[in-house]
């Protein structure tokens, strides 16, 4: 059962690493926890208000997922999940939409609000470590405001800091893909491990994708479900078909051109409609990365948009990962947006490993 299998996992864990625990905050489907899990961690739970993403975040991490409004849930329910004695380590990424370029006009979008209750959490439990992940923007949000209340709730509870912009493909994510990581520490200086892949190292999208098997637009592998693209209309498939590798709509003929990217202003959109090139890495993968017109988001030569899996793998997601329950429907656009808003396990696995080789360095056991 599944139960047996928490319970066995966790004893192997604890062999390795005897008194770290961690709860990840925001956790989606469990990028940031694989990342620790990976790195022989205790998870001791994962807590998001999206229920949808329990099956996924249960079945491949094999620790609780518990549904919950985290501006309303209980510091101290999130504290009685550590184990008693505990070294706590608190992880998250605040659902970083409302500081992106495109939200920024958005008033409507208050999910801002999600970092002070961060920022209250750590108040009342007092975690040693806290890791932080969220898009670069958030250091311009508000002219800076809501970031730098958050580093005042470290600063004022005793924390060493440390944050900066990284790349995800310097860490062997086959994505462009730059994230604002935060670590602090209540034990001494922390800082995130040096970049991992450089230049031929780096993983492009034909190392990644390359290897799966061919399928057409609205097709999926009968091995996989997550192997599905989505249909293309006829118009489409003649846009795609006229596009080459790495190329975008800037090759159409007239006849196949949006009215809007004929206006002045939509000349800069030139990624739009664009096929991803087999020896770069894959653009930053949204929650909408399976629509052939929402980015760069095409095929390298297959006519169509990536598949549910591709998105996946190049979000580093391992080949197996479980997002689709047994014998219940899905909704290609609920598992995309799953896909697009976690942090890529590869990430979240140098963010674990640069928090180890902190407690190795200062002792902590």
């Amino acid at each position: 059962s599944l139960t047996l299998q928490f319970s066995s996992m966790k004893k192997e864990r604890k062999k390795i690493i005897q008194n770290y625990s961690v709860v990840d905050l925001f956790c989606g489907v469990g990028g940031l926890t694989q990342g620790f899990v990976k790195a022989k961690f205790e998870v001791c739970a994962g807590i998001d208000f999206d229920a949808s993403c329990k099956y996924a975040y249960e079945k491949n991490n094999l620790t609780n997922f518990i549904h919950a409004d985290l501006t309303k849930y209980s510091p101290v329910e999130i504290d009685k999940l550590y184990p008693t004695n505990s070294i706590k380590i608190l992880a998250g990424c605040a659902p970083c939409q409302a500081f992106s370029t495109y939200q920024q006009g958005n008033k409507k979008n208050d999910k801002w609000k999600l970092l002070y209750s961060f920022g209250e959490i750590i108040k009342q439990i007092r975690p040693a470590i806290v890791s932080m992940e969220n898009v670069p923007n958030l250091l311009k949000y508000n002219k800076g405001k809501v970031f730098e209340d958050f580093i005042t709730v470290l600063k004022t509870n005793n924390y060493f800091i440390s944050y900066k912009i990284v790349d995800a493909k310097d860490y062997r994510v086959p994505q462009r893909r730059k994230r604002l990581i935060l670590l602090a520490s209540k034990f001494g200086e922390i800082n995130l491990i040096g970049k991992t892949h450089t230049g031929k190292k780096i993983k492009n999208v034909l190392q990644a994708i390359g290897h799966l098997p061919k399928i057409k637009a609205g097709e999926a592998y009968y091995k996989d479900k997550l192997h599905r693209a989505r249909e293309l209309s006829d118009l489409n498939l003649r846009r795609i078909r006229a596009t080459s590798e790495g190329g975008s709509w800037k090759e159409w003929d007239d006849e196949l051109i949006l009215n809007c990217h004929k206006k002045e202003s939509g000349k800069s959109y030139g990624s739009v409609y664009g096929r991803m090139n087999w020896y770069e890495v894959s653009p930053t993968l949204t929650t909408q990365c399976t629509g052939y017109g929402n980015g760069r988001f095409g095929h390298p030569e297959q006519d169509r948009a990536i598949s549910l899996r591709e998105a996946a793998i190049l979000q580093s997601f391992p080949k197996k990962y479980d997002f689709i329950e047994p014998n219940e429907g899905f909704t290609t656009s609920v598992i995309e947006k799953h896909i697009g808003n976690a942090v890529p396990p590869r990430l979240g696995y140098v963010i674990a490993k640069s928090i180890k080789e902190h407690l190795i360095k200062c002792h902590v056991n």
